[in-house]
């Protein structure tokens, strides 16, 4: 009777070896998830993408004064003067403008999350609807820009010039 039960405790560990075993060895024989991954797809035509730079874009600004609706993130644009300039709804997040001549320019929707435009002078812009949340105003000059449905929320606007209705608080 010891005999039965320690051949039928080989049996089991020798059959849990195996599947150990083919198991393990299947594993090996599949592709990898991150190799198929990688693969580009054969099959699926990849469609042109015209994606253009912040530089270009911001060539683009400097030679026509124009940019609406593009990709200005985080541009150097310190001490430019983009008087009369049109961006509207132009990404403008993290842009330094830090002494740029806005006068006129319109920012209509314009997103300048972010942004440092610390003495700047935005005499007359349009920034209806526009986005300056944390935008950094400190000493710039707002006076007669329409800022109805405007976002301030955490723009610093020490010793700002503001236009009516706007607090500095």
């Amino acid at each position: 009777m010891q005999k039965s039960i320690f051949q039928k405790i080989t049996n089991w560990v020798v059959a849990g070896v195996f599947l150990v075993l083919v198991t393990g060895f299947s594993l090996l024989e599949q592709p990898s998830a991150k190799a198929q991954s990688l693969t580009p797809p054969t099959s699926i035509e990849s469609a042109p993408t015209s994606v253009t730079s912040v530089t270009d874009n911001v060539r683009h600004l400097i030679a026509t004064n124009e940019c609406t609706g593009c990709n200005l993130i985080g541009a150097k644009l310190k001490n430019t003067n983009l008087q009369n300039a049109n961006l509207e709804n132009a990404n403008l997040q993290g842009a330094d403008l830090e002494r740029a001549n806005l006068q006129g320019t319109n920012l209509q929707g314009a997103n300048l999350q972010g942004a440092d435009l610390g003495k700047a002078s935005i005499i007359g812009a349009n920034l209806k609807n526009a986005n300056l949340f944390d935008a950094d105003l400190e000493k710039a000059n707002l006076t007669g820009a329409n800022i109805v449905g405007a976002n301030f929320q955490g723009a610093d606007l020490e010793k700002a010039i503001t236009p009516l209705g706007l607090t500095t608080q």
